[in-house]
């Protein structure tokens, strides 16, 4: 048994996913958001078998550190930390307020890897930088879903106007990489609500 709850916290009001396996013996964390520690708390989560992170933005990260420290989880990401990813010292000179992060570490790189398995679950990983260098999609194509991060959202798309931005490396890693999916796919973005793959091949302006 798979299920897959959602948390949405923080200012940007950015999206986490709790998969939990096997009767409820295995969860597993995408993405950290503000306050997600209190949010499992709250569910009564005893502990986590892994957090993995779509990218390192500040948004996605700011609970990393407290998972860790309440946890005690091994972390994937596709890079190490640094600020040139988490952009922490960027909001700060946009909004003019401290963006602390609290320290966290990576266990596992996945740069290189093509899938990883989460007990009988095969992931395939997906590659698609452009909002940011270290983004990258899982795909439970039992389900099927994506956990997308903020590579596609529902009638748009991550914004490429960060530092190492780029937008046509994105629409290029969408079409390439997501578009083969079948249309019924979820994605499981990070912010706003869940899509499809056809659904956006349908409607989405930006693509």
């Amino acid at each position: 048994m798979l299920q897959i709850e959602m948390y949405c916290g923080g200012v940007f009001q950015t999206n986490c996913y709790l998969l939990t396996l096997n009767e409820g013996d295995k969860h597993y964390l995408f993405d950290a958001p503000d306050q997600v520690v209190d949010w499992l708390r709250q569910k009564d989560i005893p502990s986590l078998d892994g957090l993995f992170l779509t990218h390192q933005h500040h948004d996605h990260v700011i609970g990393a550190g407290k998972v860790q420290q309440e946890y005690g989880c091994p972390t994937w990401a596709y890079s190490e930390p640094s600020d040139d990813l988490t952009l922490a010292t960027r909001l700060e000179e946009i909004t003019g307020m401290p963006c602390h992060l609290d320290e966290y570490k990576i266990d596992h790189l996945l740069a290189g890897e093509d899938s990883l398995k989460l007990d009988q679950i095969e992931l395939p990983l997906l590659h698609i930088p452009g909002h940011s260098p270290d983004s990258i999609c899982f795909l439970l194509s039992d389900v099927p879903c994506v956990i997308g991060g903020d590579v596609l959202f529902q009638g748009s798309i991550g914004r490429t106007d960060f530092p190492h931005g780029n937008h046509q490396q994105l629409i290029d890693g969408i079409h390439e990489k997501l578009w083969p999916l079948p249309d019924e796919t979820q994605i499981l973005p990070g912010h706003g609500p869940a899509t499809t793959i056809g659904r956006e091949k349908s409607i989405n302006p930006y693509l």
